[in-house]
């Protein structure tokens, strides 16, 4: 029953820390954005407080009796769970509502983001020193123990990313999770503090000897080198795990094409991988005799199969009959609509859907990456067995390891995801981190008894990672076999901001950003009304501010309006505009040399909303060009909050223009913007009636400049808006709704998370 009780108060920990983790992330790019500088230094962050509060739960378990660690543990599972709750208004009403147009350096942005999660990561850092301590008696028991601890607590975790993504999002939001959290962090405190009562009962306090063992345990070889050896193999071994994370994630949400659910799901089943491992190796530690061996050929197996089942897949695609559906998936336009798949799930009638979600969102990222997870949980109660060597320094040992490790993911965290994914690109880092492999295999060869021959084996052994890494495909074919296609036909670039791909038919182009179909080349659908309407309707404007680039088609058609003197457009993917260059470069298109040549275009690499914030001047003109609700952080640009800082963000009579594809976002924008006209699929608000004269549209659209302007693209401006013109618009205002509970919001965003639309009230 006392183990038990500690499974459940560690399992409780690790769900409501994933919980925070991804509620978070969610609401710390609010105020500092969403690109990759400021989701490293959350990370980075995150990272730093668990290593911190590694090492001093470590040094503070030895120190204190086995009782005393379950109270520490349980008031450090109170302070957790007392700062999530509290959390939203620290990270959501202060650093975004009150700091959030500070202009903050970058390094302001990261002594405040540091300095807000140093609390709430150390004391989840202490955790598992301490509950370590608690419930080791043995000196023999400890690794198998503190292994299934880690295994229960990161099995948690993977429950939290996937309970966090398909049921407490959808069904609570950001702030309702936090709470959830908040009352799991109370119970595993009442579970710890059940424990301090059961073992003042019924344990003693077992004597701290080297010589209590477990029967039938054998005895281990002593490893080869020392402790600080090890702490180091161990940060190498955890830089390779956040590497390999990070790639992983950036080619499965190419594969997939990211939703708001593919993140939670791919995290979920990354901490499951963990968690199983530990578990297996945990009970399998007792068959152990020579554990460093086995760690070093554990982590050569993680990276050494990364590479291979990447290699495997690509090869496959196009010749292997059996991965025809999944080539088809990756050349389409349209992402899966997972929200709706998981809600039919069980229906007769979605049987190809169930099929597709269970190919894309289950098994192909559970073959790519569950097996190497598997052994990297392994890996943990096996170098607990190597370096836990003496019970009553437990604690510094289990929390000094772990802080190597904790620093090592760190390092990988940032070297991988701002500079080997900008110069090496996936395929390159995939490169690099088998070559990784192939040092532990010859690590492992070294680590063996017969010391005559091993440095000729270890540098056949260590090959094995070159021979795969040369084998790897190179960035062009991996991602033209990633989007269904040839690299003959893919214009592609990547950094660490994302991956920009054209890819062409003839003289034509489908944009892909992420894996996901985004516009088209030549200009004329949506995104050309998108951009062209308001900035004919407006009477006068001057600056205009677009957040996104896709194609160039939305800025491009903002900018036939000659009167505009500048206009700003805001791309998170910075190799957007290097692929649309390099597009212009082959086809000498005309839509794309007015948008690489005009003067008055100023492109900004960085997140939208958070420049919106921090401009510093109003705009006649803003909008967003068309994104899909259910896109990862589409909810950022179409929450009420978005629409109040659009509209703060207004010259007197400027116009916000949003795409309406579902009727919520109707009703988020009219009840933010007292004066709106529906287009059908385009809004257009203001703080002051807008005049819409289809006639004065007409006279403006009739200059030569501006016809030429767009006849150059290959576009019939007066066609394509005449639907708009001779129909007008619907005229709303927010007293024409009555607001409802189903809006989007910033902290739930509804839309985005697949929650049904039940309308508001009056319209």
């Amino acid at each position: 029953m006392p183990i038990l009780l500690a499974a459940l108060a560690f399992f409780l920990s690790g769900f409501a820390a994933l919980v925070y983790q991804v509620v978070w992330q969610r609401m710390l790019v609010l105020p500092i954005g969403a690109d990759v500088y400021s989701t490293t230094v959350i990370v980075g962050a995150f990272m730093a407080g668990l290593g911190a509060g590694s090492l001093a739960g470590g040094h503070v378990a030895d120190r204190l009796s086995r009782a005393q660690c379950l109270w520490l543990f349980a008031a450090a599972e109170a302070a957790v769970g007392l700062f999530g709750a509290a959390s939203r208004y620290l990270f959501y009403d202060w650093m975004y509502l009150t700091l959030g147009g500070l202009a903050l350096s970058p390094l302001a942005v990261a002594i405040v983001v540091f300095g807000a999660l140093a609390w709430p990561t150390f004391w989840m850092g202490m955790s598992l020193p301490l509950l370590a301590r608690a419930v080791t008696s043995t000196l023999a028991g400890a690794p198998a123990r503190i292994g299934v601890l880690y295994g229960l607590n990161t099995l948690g975790a993977a429950t939290g990313a996937f309970a966090t993504t398909w049921i407490l999002f959808p069904s609570a939001g950001l702030a309702g999770s936090l709470w959830i959290a908040a009352s799991l962090n109370a119970l595993a405190a009442a579970a710890a503090l059940g424990l301090t009562r059961r073992r003042a009962a019924a344990v003693p306090e077992a004597r701290a000897s080297a010589a209590s063992t477990e029967r039938g345990a054998p005895a281990p070889e002593p490893p080869p080198w020392g402790f600080r050896t090890w702490a180091v193999l161990y940060g190498i071994a955890g830089f390779q795990a956040l590497s390999l994370e990070i790639v992983w994630f950036r080619l499965l949400g190419v594969m997939v094409k990211s939703s708001a659910f593919t993140f939670g799901t791919l995290l979920a089943i990354y901490l499951a991988g963990l968690g199983l491992g530990a578990a297996i190796g945990s009970a399998m530690l007792r068959r152990v005799r020579r554990p460093a061996l086995s760690f070093l050929l554990l982590q050569a197996f993680v990276a050494l199969y990364a590479g291979g089942a990447i290699l495997a897949l690509t090869s496959g695609l196009g010749t292997a009959p059996a991965l025809s559906a999944l080539l088809a998936y990756f050349a389409s336009y349209e992402p899966f609509d997972a929200a709706a798949a998981a809600a039919n799930f069980f229906g007769n009638e979605s049987a190809r859907d169930r099929a597709q979600f269970v190919r894309l969102y289950l098994l192909m990222p559970a073959i790519l990456i569950g097996p190497a997870t598997v052994a990297m949980g392994a890996s943990f109660p096996l170098i607990q067995r190597i370096v836990v060597s003496d019970l009553a320094h437990i604690g510094r040992l289990v929390g000094t390891v772990m802080l190597a490790n904790i620093a090592g993911s760190t390092l990988g965290a940032v070297l991988t995801g701002w500079i080997a994914l900008t110069y090496l690109g996936s395929a390159g880092s995939l490169r690099m981190l088998a070559v990784t492999g192939g040092m532990f295999l010859a690590l492992a060869v070294l680590s063996l008894p017969r010391r005559g021959v091993t440095p000729v084996l270890a540098a056949g052994a260590g090959l094995a990672g070159v021979i795969l890494a040369t084998a790897l495909p190179g960035g062009a074919r991996l991602w033209a076999r990633l989007h269904g296609t040839v690299p003959q036909r893919l214009v592609v670039g990547e950094d660490a901001s994302g991956v920009s791909a054209l890819k062409a038919d003839g003289r034509s182009a489908v944009v892909f950003v992420n894996g996901i179909g985004q516009s088209w080349i030549p200009y004329g659908d949506i995104h050309t009304v998108l951009g062209a309407l308001p900035a004919f309707v407006h009477p006068q404007p001057r600056e205009a501010a677009l957040i996104g680039l896709g194609s160039g088609d939305t800025v491009h058609a903002v900018a036939g309006r000659q009167e505009l003197t500048r206009i700003t457009c805001i791309e998170i993917i910075r190799p957007q505009l290097t692929t649309l260059a390099e597009w212009h470069r082959r086809t000498q298109y005309g839509g794309l040399a007015a948008l690489l040549s005009d003067p008055r275009i100023e492109h900004v690499a960085g997140d939208g909303r958070a420049y919106l914030m921090n401009a510093g001047r109003t705009f006649d003109i803003i909008e967003a060009d068309a994104l899909r609700p259910a896109s990862a952080y589409s909810g950022n640009l179409y929450s009420t909050g978005y629409f109040t800082l659009v509209r703060s963000r207004l010259s007197p009579g400027g116009l916000a223009v949003s795409w309406a594809p579902t009727p919520r976002i109707v009703d988020t924008f009219v009840q933010v913007f007292p004066h709106a006209l529906n287009f059908g699929d385009i809004l257009i608000g203001s703080t002051a009636p807008i005049e819409f004269d289809a006639a004065k549209v007409r006279a403006r659209l009739a200059s030569r400049a501006v016809q030429d302007h767009y006849l150059r693209a290959g576009v019939n401006i007066n066609a394509l808006l005449a639907r708009y013109l001779d129909t007008p618009p619907q005229v709303l205002s927010g007293a024409d709704t009555a607001p409802t509970e189903g809006l989007n919001e910033d902290l739930f965003p509804r839309d985005e998370f697949g929650v049904r639309y039940r309308g508001a009230g009056g319209r």
